[in-house]
């Protein structure tokens, strides 16, 4: 196998990864989703916290 064989089967598998990363890029959820997600997650641990502290004062 040459150089430019392998040049050849690296970029069709390229373009083959290329086609297979944009039929799943609608699957994916947009960043404004996960930031979202993310602030509830934080926003629930601060309550958590909050009243886990709270607990230990009474």
């Amino acid at each position: 196998m040459t150089i430019a064989d392998m040049n050849r089967l690296e970029q069709a598998a390229r373009i083959s990864m290329g086609e297979f990363l944009e039929s799943e890029s609608f699957v994916k959820t947009p960043p404004e989703a996960g930031k979202r997600l993310m602030k509830g997650i934080v926003l629930a641990l601060a309550a958590i916290m909050l009243l886990a502290l709270l607990w230990q004062l009474t």
